[in-house]
């Protein structure tokens, strides 16, 4: 949600632009030029008070409030707590999962057993978390950047490590579309961190094709899951034999 303070430097940008002087606005307000100078520095006022500057200047409150929003910086990462409060509740998960692949609630509850209530009420919670912003319809905007990645060592890794890595590549990889590939090597450390650019490319090139693709109908698509990974690894079994 935006702040007050953020909606006071978006109001003094709007007069600045619309060319009206600190007299021309206190004068539409009712109030005492010196007031309104006070009160704009201050960034302290009422809703209503945005409102009535809104007014004068001949915007929407609603129009103004999600342009703020809009350019709020988006989270490459989450708290603790953050991913803590997503996998205290298994349903929570699921629906942050969705969000993440940008579904509406209407493929939600289609695709999952969540009535029209759930649904509301977890895209709610994740409001409060601060994953999404949630928008009048249901319809939300995800505050999370195009480079957000999981804490590595936090509570939502540490779920699918526990409770998913077994199941995920217990699979036959063998399917349309799936494949699976380990390959060893030794290269030169300052080559690696292009390797792992390259690996970000291409989950993104990934990501921007589920955005692309969801404008087909629903029996042209289909699900899958990208891991992508490299790091300096040896087999555990391999550590007794090393000389």
């Amino acid at each position: 949600m935006s702040t007050t303070q953020d909606l006071v430097t978006a109001l003094k940008k709007e007069l600045k632009s619309a060319q009206m002087t600190y007299a021309d606005l206190a004068q539409a307000l009712g109030m005492a030029e010196s007031s309104v100078k006070r009160m704009l520095a201050k960034g302290d006022m009422s809703l209503s008070r945005v409102d009535e500057i809104c007014r004068a200047l001949r915007l929407d409150f609603a129009e103004l409030a999600k342009r703020v929003a809009d350019a709020q910086p988006l989270l490459r990462e989450m708290t603790q707590e953050q991913e803590r409060a997503v996998v205290a509740d298994k349903k929570l998960l699921l629906v942050a999962l969705c969000v993440l692949s940008q579904w509406t609630l209407e493929q939600i509850t289609a695709h999952y057993r969540f009535t029209d209530a759930e649904g509301i009420k977890y895209l709610a919670q994740l409001d409060r978390i601060g994953i999404i912003e949630l928008r009048p319809l249901n319809r939300y905007r995800l505050k999370l950047a195009k480079t957000f990645r999981w804490r590595p060592h936090g509570p939502v890794m540490n779920y699918f490590r526990d409770h998913a890595v077994l199941d995920y590549f217990s699979g036959g990889f063998e399917g349309p579309g799936e494949g699976l590939l380990m390959v060893h090597g030794s290269v030169s450390r300052t080559l690696a961190p292009l390797f792992l650019e390259r690996m970000q490319r291409v989950a993104q090139d990934f990501a921007q094709q589920h955005q692309t693709d969801q404008k087909l109908a629903g029996k042209d698509r289909e699900g899958y899951t990208l891991v992508l990974a490299m790091r300096n690894w040896e087999f555990e079994a391999f550590a007794p034999l090393r000389r």
